[in-house]
């Protein structure tokens, strides 16, 4: 019987995390594939509720010049799994070149090479040990991956469920160009840096570097 109760309520704690991530996409009006591949389903939030959660959601809502910036600022926040401070220090340190710096993260590299299915799941991987850099395991999410950096799947890892079908996800995953996918091997090499208008999702900067200039 208490063991009943535990399992109810993991269940119910992993739905209450999965509802809070459609609520942030649904808030914000942006895809940010929060939970992987149910983003492109029909089953995304998105689709099923394309409006502001809430019992006044379906309402038309015009939104200030602030309101603007604290969103584009919240979407980046979200996609990289930033604090506010984290978020700060970032852009006082680089600015609006801050998106190449975070598109180099190692959580974002998995992510953008098809290893993970979503930013959440990079980072899930990486901490547990099973990424490794230039044949050297990271466990370090936030690492900056440098020209040359061959991103790789620790071999012994290769067999659990979570990678059983990486070759046919890879098969259909398209890379941007800065970075060089070796999908037989499972591996990828950092080729380049990163533009802004490579990323794959649509943040405003400007609007950013708005909020944090008030």
């Amino acid at each position: 019987m208490v063991r009943g109760r535990q399992k109810f309520a993991e269940f119910k704690t992993n739905q209450d995390m999965h509802n809070v991530k459609e609520k942030k996409e649904r808030a914000l009006g942006t895809k940010l594939f929060l939970k992987a591949e149910r983003c492109s389903s029909p089953k995304c939030a998105m689709v099923r509720k394309p409006y502001r959660p809430g019992v006044h959601g379906s309402k038309r809502h015009s939104v200030s010049e602030y309101g603007k910036q604290l969103q584009e600022k919240q979407k980046i926040q979200i996609t990289y799994g930033l604090s506010n401070r984290q978020m700060r220090n970032l852009f006082r340190k680089f600015g609006t070149s801050m998106i190449s710096v975070l598109e180099r993260r190692l959580d974002r590299v998995v992510f953008l090479l098809g290893f993970a299915r979503s930013g959440r799941v990079a980072r899930q991987l990486i901490s547990h040990g099973h990424i490794l850099v230039n044949s050297r395991k990271v466990t370090i999410p936030s690492y900056s991956v440098k020209i040359g950096d061959v991103i790789s799947i620790r071999p012994e890892s290769r067999s659990i469920k979570i990678f059983e079908d990486m070759p046919l996800r890879l098969g259909q995953f398209k890379t941007p160009e800065w970075l060089k996918a070796d999908k037989e091997e499972f591996k990828g090499e950092c080729v380049g840096k990163p533009h802004m208008e490579e990323t794959s999702f649509p943040f405003d900067i400007n609007l950013v570097g708005q909020f944090y200039s008030r």
